[in-house]
């Protein structure tokens, strides 16, 4: 598992750098979706989990689920164009699961992207170390043990 200025990234997810998001292809056509530890330390306490509702779609780059936190409102945005299959209820009512295990208990919801290779095209864990190391430093992120 890469480990980039104490912030780790499981070898078995792929990412999504600029939105800070990870993707787990869950063998079916669908994958699971969460928050990285750098989304979560750059956002603080998460506060509010709000996702798209079970059946509706979303486009890539836009949102699937909001985001509050004691330092930022917004959007989660997806990689992908996709369709809601589920949604991580214990998120809902225990927003800071976020906070505690974001890569387990954290995670947000479940999507059934409309291309079905559309995660193939973002780097897994092991290729990941380089890409995020470089946004850390264009965005002068010390890290997540900061």
């Amino acid at each position: 598992m890469p480990t980039v200025r104490g912030c780790a990234f499981p070898d078995h997810l792929r990412y999504d750098v600029p939105n800070h998001l990870w993707y787990e292809p869950l063998g079916d056509g669908t994958a699971r979706i969460g928050m990285t530890v750098v989304a979560v330390a750059l956002a603080g306490e998460v506060l509010a989990f709000t996702p798209k509702r079970v059946g509706r779609r979303f486009d890539a780059g836009r949102s699937c689920a909001t985001i509050e936190s004691g330092k930022w409102v917004g959007p989660a945005r997806a990689a992908f164009a996709g369709t809601v299959v589920a949604v991580n209820d214990a998120l809902i009512q225990r927003p800071a699961l976020a906070n505690r295990d974001p890569y387990g208990q954290g995670w947000m919801l479940i999507a059934r992207p409309d291309d079905p290779t559309a995660l193939a095209a973002l780097p897994e864990g092991a290729a990941i170390a380089s890409t995020y190391e470089a946004w850390m430093v264009a965005e002068v992120f010390a890290g997540c043990d900061v």
